[in-house]
């Protein structure tokens, strides 16, 4: 019954997702990669939430939540304020220049070199890191919820090449043959099952735990072991309270403000209004995120923390899963939990396929593209994309302990050096595209003598290395110095200028500094009050 309610709402979501857009034009650049800049708030925020909530959060930072307790929070707290600042100062930008990725304003700002070392960094990180995590603990967790194995009656690695291998495909037919709005409507759908599935394991948890008195689950939790419930993190756990004002603010403004796969959604509004209220809408729910990738494995600790260790605690969410949610809603919650995988995954090939054919095959394999050409590549590169990313994903079972913080100290390779030549870009006018080159590369080049060679020296000779946060906003600010000390000895001839294209209509949203400042003042009361 479970596994029919999983393929009725699949097949559901995919419906909606072909009606919704089979009258759109994808033959044109703007129809296929922006969605035709029709994107409405709600959608927009959908998509983003759902891009960016998937099995590594469900999963990872449950498990995170299991050790550590709330103060892991700040991975989704801080997102809200990373978000208020892109729709007040980054997204009016974006659009007024009318770029379709991120890299298009990097070649405006500098030039054509930057672009597409910038591009290539992004899909590096993609192919390298993001897709294949992404196929593998989506994989990972459908054959827990299942019981995949015994269902299917193979091994645990038949069983992992076949449920990847299904995502892999399901995924690639969303994002290469539907393009960004397919991506978008779906995830729209998806969004609120989510959100509802999400909400309903720690509401069933405390109802378990509490005898069916949620209020008394939370008190139970909170008699279990009160140090969980403390927001400001010790200097040696997973997230020190210092590092919310340093790494943590530039990985937050990276991801929401500048990454292709994130801000897309918001590239392709009709507005500067609908895509101001996509970012705000979308912060405002995220402020709701612990309840649904903190809370729960708090929940997990209180049932679970004498027969699971720390090395296992990312076990917990699925145990959870199976053992407080009722078996005819177990279909429909692993159906949403398919659509998030589904949504990054397709959100990143999409981002992918944009970046190839607008930045790389356009500029340098056939310039003289039609958009038909330049869109009919980008469906080709994906769909090699999907493959390799296939191939690698099963090849992560074979990877050591901790591998999710290890890839998010991974990712501030090129993070860090990214955001600062944007910043740079926006805020001055005289930085030379020399300074960007330089700066990208020395930051790539120090960041991983740091954290993979430097410091593993010194823990090894007994000494103390800073928290991979701190490390990027020291790199942060020497990148800063670096880029405006070139552009003060050898800076542009000519000022830079961003020309409004009028693509779309720029006419900020009035009420968006002031729902901002709520936002803000909200998450900074949410500290105080688990201070």
């Amino acid at each position: 019954m479970q596994f029919l309610i999983f393929i009725a709402f699949t097949l559901i979501v995919g419906i909606v997702a072909y009606i919704a857009t089979k009258n759109t034009n994808e033959q044109t650049e703007d129809g296929y990669f922006l969605g035709g800049r029709s994107l409405t708030g709600p959608v927009i925020a959908a998509s983003l939430l759902l891009t960016n909530l998937s099995t590594e959060q469900l999963v990872g930072l449950n498990g995170s939540a299991y050790n550590e307790g709330i103060l892991v929070m700040a991975w989704e707290t801080l997102a809200a304020i990373a978000m208020v600042v892109t729709a007040v100062l980054l997204l009016p930008r974006y659009l007024k220049g009318g770029i379709t990725t991120i890299p298009q304003f990097l070649e405006r700002r500098y030039d054509t070199m930057t672009k597409s070392i910038t591009s290539g960094l992004f899909l590096s990180g993609y192919v390298v890191v993001l897709l294949p995590i992404v196929l593998y603990s989506g994989a990972i967790a459908l054959i827990g919820m299942f019981d995949l194995n015994n269902l299917f009656q193979m091994n645990q690695s038949q069983t992992l090449v076949l449920t990847v291998c299904s995502i892999g495909v399901i995924g690639s037919i969303y994002a290469i043959f539907g393009g960004l709005k397919a991506v978008a409507v779906s995830d729209t759908v998806n969004a609120i099952g989510l959100l509802v599935g999400g909400l309903m394991i720690p509401i069933f948890g405390l109802m378990y735990i509490g005898d069916g008195s949620m209020a008394a689950g939370i008190e139970a939790l909170y008699a279990n072991d009160p140090n969980k419930f403390k927001a400001m993190g010790a200097s040696d756990s997973a997230v020190p309270f210092s590092t919310l004002f340093t790494g943590m603010v530039l990985v937050q403004l990276f991801y929401w403000g500048t990454n292709q796969a994130i801000i897309q959604r918001a590239l392709g509004a009709k507005n500067l209004v609908e895509g101001q209220k996509g970012l705000i809408l979308a912060a405002f729910i995220k402020i709701l995120g612990p309840l649904i990738v903190v809370l729960p494995g708090l929940i997990a600790y209180y049932m679970f923390g004498d027969t699971l260790d720390a090395s296992q605690a990312d076990l917990s969410y699925g145990m959870l899963v199976n053992k407080v949610l009722p078996p005819v809603l177990l279909g429909f919650f692993a159906a949403v939990l398919f659509g998030a995988i589904l949504s990054s995954f397709n959100s990143a090939l999409n981002s992918s396929v944009t970046l190839f054919g607008l930045d790389i095959y356009k500029q340098y394999i056939n310039k003289e593209a039609s958009e038909k050409q330049v869109v009919r590549a980008g469906k080709g590169f994906g769909i090699g994309l999907a493959i390799l990313s296939m191939v690698i994903a099963p090849t992560i079972a074979n990877a050591p302990d901790g591998l999710f913080g290890y890839l998010q100290e991974i990712n501030g390779c090129y993070t860090t050096p990214i955001l600062t030549i944007i910043l740079v870009g926006y805020l001055t006018k005289y930085v030379p595209a020399i300074a960007a080159k330089v700066a990208i590369v020395v930051g790539v080049i120090l960041y991983s003598f740091s954290q993979f060679f430097l410091k593993d020296y010194v823990i090894d000779n007994g000494g103390e290395y800073p928290h991979f946060l701190h490390m990027m906003a020291i790199l942060f600010v020497f990148n800063i110095g670096l880029m405006l000390l070139i552009g003060k000895l050898k800076p542009r001839a000519e000022a830079y200028v961003q020309n409004y294209t009028e693509q779309v209509d720029i006419t900020p949203w009035k009420p968006v500094k002031l729902m901002g400042i709520i936002i803000t003042v909200i998450v900074i009361s949410t500290y105080f009050i688990f201070a």
